[in-house]
């Protein structure tokens, strides 16, 4: 993947490629490895080039709670303490074998003042966060656990080989046996 396809063909001359190539990191990370831990400066986000990850909260009776799954072409991070400079309160791990281009805060703010269009992608991209988690928290509010695994199947294609049961069912907030229920009663139907 070129920078060009991850900034949806922005124009960048020689040296803005370069400097954005300079800043974005490659790394590789393996299946169960965690890149951020509650309590941890969040000193970047990733985007995914390859592979799966998710961020989870864990509350005090110890019951995760998937806030995002990441799959090719998508960013992650625990963005409120990214942004705020704060410990992270998400738990980021990798659940497929990933290859991520990873940036921190302030290359992330190097990059928007010298190359112009990126901080609009950028933008765009946080809009469409947004968008997406907001109608997120009203599906998580407003539909049934059938009309939710169906937004999750749509918004995430042929995830589900990759990612566990109880993933899925912690993104959906309901149980394991939920999630099988829901998916006899599709299949029959």
């Amino acid at each position: 993947m070129t920078f060009q396809e991850i900034f949806d063909g922005l124009e960048m001359s020689k040296e803005h490629s370069k400097l954005v190539s300079d800043k974005l990191k490659q790394i590789d990370v393996t299946k169960g490895e965690t890149l951020l831990r509650p309590d941890d400066r969040t000193l970047y986000q990733y985007y995914v080039i390859e592979g799966c990850l998710r961020s989870f909260f864990t509350d005090r009776s110890i019951k995760e709670h998937t806030i995002q799954f990441a799959i090719k072409d998508w960013w992650i991070s625990d963005y409120t303490a990214f942004f705020k400079k704060e410990k992270a309160i998400l738990q980021i791990e990798c659940i497929q074998d990933a290859t991520l281009l990873r940036l921190s805060r302030d290359d992330m703010n190097e990059i928007f003042d010298k190359v112009p269009g990126v901080e609009r992608y950028f933008r765009i991209k946080t809009e469409s966060y947004i968008g997406s988690f907001q109608k997120r928290i009203i599906g998580d509010l407003s539909k049934t656990a059938k009309e939710q695994y169906l937004d999750f199947v749509n918004t995430y294609p042929n995830i589900e080989q990759s990612v566990k049961n109880y993933h899925i069912a912690s993104y959906l907030g309901i149980t394991s046996e939920s999630l099988s229920r829901v998916r006899k009663e599709i299949v029959k139907n």
